[in-house]
């Protein structure tokens, strides 16, 4: 079944406690946690939850005890930069592993992560389109020399850990669609390594969801529901290559929105319904950044949406 989860960073200025009666109140039924590098993991404290049983068993009880588990836990970042950074991002993506193990938690949410163009660069380097022969060599080296053996190893730390890995398909990654999924997944354990699909993503970047969905299938670990808006005048003036600030939203081509501002309940009942036929059953994790409207309303809004389409009941 489907069941209704929520990413809460959205709800980073509540308590921990006060987020968890807000969310069983709204309805929910699971939470997504962030556990560092771009979240600021205002739920949770990472190592004291590695080194302290006490404090597992205090945090898991208080969710819990308000009918709700662990959908997953979040370490989105890129830890494959090149800079100092991409250090202390894998570090936290390998005690988000742990943790995930020692609190029975089965999914990992992060990013497949984009490293520099070459061995001397010091910021990453995303190549959107092969124009030039040196974006060829970039990508050989982005691939072959960064990419995969990090995943090759991750993998076997996940695996370990008893746990699976669900990359959303973001920009600035190198495994932003589905193409790039499938490639990864020749040279790690598909059984390990798969999909976080959010839709919204695949929206801004000109891509259908709804075949996405279809043709991803089983490599589909996790599922994020979020909107995209195309901002009527500005999207055709400019395209969806959009450089703006996210908070810009005024001068934006597109915008993160509330579930249903920019596709309508129809298009929802039709995406999680194709999800469904293509064998998807877990958790659909609610993201809501639209920064035109205050936090909760904007969930609460969302949640509406999201109850209409999900396809099953609701009490």
């Amino acid at each position: 079944m489907m069941t209704m989860s929520l990413v809460t960073d959205v709800l980073g200025y509540l308590p921990f406690e006060e987020m968890l009666d807000t969310v069983s109140q709204l309805g929910f039924e699971a939470v997504e946690l962030g556990c560092g590098n771009w979240s600021k993991a205002p739920h949770l404290r990472l190592d004291e939850l590695l080194e302290s049983e006490a404090a597992r068993r205090s945090f898991r009880d208080a969710i819990e005890r308000r009918g709700l588990t662990i959908s997953a836990l979040n370490c989105s970042g890129n830890q494959l930069h090149p800079g100092e950074s991409g250090a202390a991002h894998r570090a936290v993506v390998e005690k988000t592993f742990r943790l995930a193990e020692k609190l029975g938690v089965r999914t990992v949410v992060m990013m497949s992560g984009c490293p520099g163009g070459s061995p001397t660069d010091t910021v990453p380097n995303w190549i959107t389109q092969v124009f030039l022969p040196e974006h060829e060599k970039t990508l050989d080296y982005q691939w072959n020399a960064v990419l995969i053996p990090y995943w090759e190893k991750a993998a076997r730390l996940a695996k370990d850990c008893g746990i699976k890995v669900a990359m959303e398909n973001h920009g600035a990654n190198m495994i932003h669609n589905p193409a790039n999924m499938m490639r990864l997944r020749q040279h790690v354990d598909p059984a390990v390594i798969g999909m976080n699909f959010d839709p919204s993503h695949h929206m801004w970047m000109g891509g259908d969801p709804i075949a996405a969905v279809r043709f991803l299938g089983d490599a589909i670990h996790s599922m994020h529901a979020k909107d995209v808006r195309q901002e009527r005048g500005l999207v055709d003036i400019n395209g969806l290559i959009d450089t703006y600030r996210m908070d810009e939203i005024g001068k934006r081509s597109w915008n993160y929105v509330a579930l249903g501002h920019g596709h309508d309940v129809q298009w929802w009942k039709e995406f999680f319904a194709v999800a469904k036929f293509a064998g998807y059953g877990g958790p659909v994790s609610l993201e809501m950044e639209d920064l035109g409207m205050e936090p909760l309303t904007g969930v609460k809004k969302s949640l509406t949406t999201l109850k209409l389409a999900l396809p099953r009941d609701f009490d």
